[in-house]
């Protein structure tokens, strides 16, 4: 009886997903092919907040489109700090800085979340003021158009990006895109190459950094658990007596403005 009904349940859930994923695909096939159709343009055409009206050179949104479009920033932005800054190289040394003191969770992941904004932020000042500089307020002043500052904007995280790449990881996935073409400027490299080169090139530097980070903090762990060991002391944990050393010696060297100084030398301004 309760096989019969945990197959039943199955049949239940997966029938329930499949509708799901019917659901999906037929909203998808609706936004795809509808706004080719003739009824799709009725359809759409009797939609007014979601009109696109232009006057002059101006393109007006209306509010609607304009919130559905800042809901589709935002909701992307933690993506982009993820992958185009700074961030992903600070917050993976942090926490393998965490796991080598063996303190678990102290500092908590929001205090190294809010460490690694705040310094990403730091890094990032010199690029983001030329991005406000040369494309925000140039856009606000009406003197360039949405397209010209976002293209502009691009250029410089690029900048950014291209500098802090290394050069294998950019001819490896350019290779991989066969793009054969040789670029002259950073701002010349598609973003479909630049991204993920960048993303693997700090995945590299940030568990170099945290290989040696751990160095010294494996060699107190090995030196008391042979003393522990040599003293016959088998059942009290090295990690546990280890501990206070490493905290101590952290203190001592001012260990952590040592790693965010060294940290933030290793990027280069774009």
């Amino acid at each position: 009886m309760i096989l019969n009904y945990f197959h039943n349940y199955k049949n239940l859930t997966s029938i329930v997903s499949f509708k799901y994923v019917l659901t999906i695909v037929f909203f998808l096939i609706l936004f795809i092919f509808l706004p080719n159709l003739a009824i799709g343009e009725e359809l759409l055409s009797g939609l007014p907040a979601l009109n696109v009206s232009s006057e002059g050179n101006k393109t007006q949104y209306s509010v609607p489109l304009q919130i559905l479009i800042l809901m589709t920033a935002l909701t992307v932005l933690p993506s982009l700090v993820l992958g185009m800054t700074s961030f992903t190289r600070i917050i993976i040394v942090m926490s393998i800085l965490r796991q080598a003191l063996g303190t678990q969770q102290t500092p908590p992941n929001q205090v190294l979340i809010a460490i690694s904004l705040f310094l990403t932020f730091f890094i990032m000042a010199p690029t983001f003021n030329k991005v406000y500089d040369e494309a925000a307020t140039p856009y606000m002043n009406n003197e360039i158009s949405a397209k010209k500052a976002i293209d502009t904007a691009g250029d410089q995280l690029k900048n950014f990006m291209v500098k802090n790449t290394r050069k294998t990881d950019l001819i490896m996935f350019s290779d991989l895109a066969g793009d054969q073409a040789k670029y002259d400027k950073p701002k010349d490299i598609p973003f479909r190459i630049a991204l993920p080169a960048f993303l693997t090139s700090e995945l590299k530097t940030a568990f170099q950094i945290g290989f040696l980070l751990f160095l010294p903090f494996l060699v107190i762990d090995m030196v008391i658990s042979s003393i522990l060991m040599s003293l016959g002391m088998m059942m009290l944990s090295p990690m546990l007596i280890s501990l206070p050393f490493k905290l101590l010696l952290f203190v001592l060297v001012d260990g952590w403005a040592m790693t965010v100084g060294s940290l933030v030398s290793t990027f280069s301004a774009g």
